[in-house]
């Protein structure tokens, strides 16, 4: 038999030059629209709508300006607030929902999972004007809480963390109830912290996902004070005729704190993914 001690050590491959101008072709496509973002952003207005990448002069000026023109911080704030509320109660619904579909046994179960799953089918379109119409009717329109409560469940959360909890020995559930544990006490104390990967994964997805939201909020929103980041940057075209320049310059302000967010926390983002992937 061959030696375990004397066998050579496998290389990962590597990847050739051909794959590699390739990928850093695609990086440069992929990083090339917020390039020219921050640039612009330092452009004047007439600068703005020429095709040249570089400005003539840097106007760093226009970062101040943006405050000056709209109520910046109160509207990224909004944002935070509602985003926050959307991501933690979103991860908690769905922690919810999957370990019902994944640890117990009740009639009916993967029909109802399969069907609940069958929602994700159905373009956002289709359900905003039922959704609005419900809205208006328990009068939450130009709330926060109108913006919040029907992003608060997603079949999309509920898949993902139900494929962690599939992954998670069921012994452990039998263990915790010969000590006596409930069904709350066994997903509180056992299941939830062994799904911190999921947890973490669907956090980042659904914070940055209603940070940028702009579409529900402006259709709920009716108050100046209570508009979101994406909404209060139309004032840039309806009140000061298409300053793109400070447009792009509240754009790339909105956007630094996002990557940041994804920078800090990509490791735990891409392990949640790959055992999410090995779990289903």
């Amino acid at each position: 038999m061959t030696d375990p001690a004397r066998t050579p050590a496998v290389k990962p491959a590597r990847a050739g030059p051909g794959l590699a101008l390739l990928l850093a072709g695609l990086s440069l496509l992929m990083i090339a629209p917020f390039v020219w973002m921050m640039l612009t952003s330092f452009k004047s207005l007439t600068e703005a709508s020429d095709p040249e990448w570089l400005p003539g002069a840097f106007r760093w000026g226009n970062y101040p300006e943006v405050f000056r023109v709209i109520p910046f911080l109160r509207f990224a704030a909004n944002s935070v607030v509602v985003a926050g509320w959307v991501t933690l109660l979103q991860v908690f619904t769905s922690a919810l929902a999957a370990f019902s579909f994944a640890r117990l046994e009740w009639p009916g179960r993967d029909r109802v999972f399969f069907l609940y799953l069958g929602t994700m089918m159905l373009p956002g379109l289709v359900m905003l004007i039922p959704t609005f119409q419900l809205m208006v009717r328990v009068g939450m329109v130009d709330t926060y809480l109108g913006l919040v409560l029907p992003a608060a469940f997603s079949a999309f959360g509920t898949f993902l963390l139900r494929q962690f909890m599939l992954g998670i020995p069921r012994a452990l559930d039998e263990a915790a109830e010969m000590d006596g544990a409930s069904k709350w006490q066994i997903f509180w104390d056992v299941i939830l912290p062994l799904s911190r990967p999921g947890l973490v994964t669907l956090a980042i997805f659904t914070f940055m996902g209603n940070f940028q939201s702009f579409f529900w909020p402006l259709v709920m929103m009716k108050t100046v004070d209570k508009f979101t980041l994406p909404v209060g940057m139309m004032f840039f075209d309806q009140e000061h005729g298409q300053a793109t320049h400070l447009l792009m310059a509240a754009v790339t302000m909105s956007v630094i704190p996002l990557i940041i967010i994804f920078v800090i926390l990509q490791k735990q983002l891409i392990r949640g993914i790959q055992i999410g992937a090995v779990k289903g």
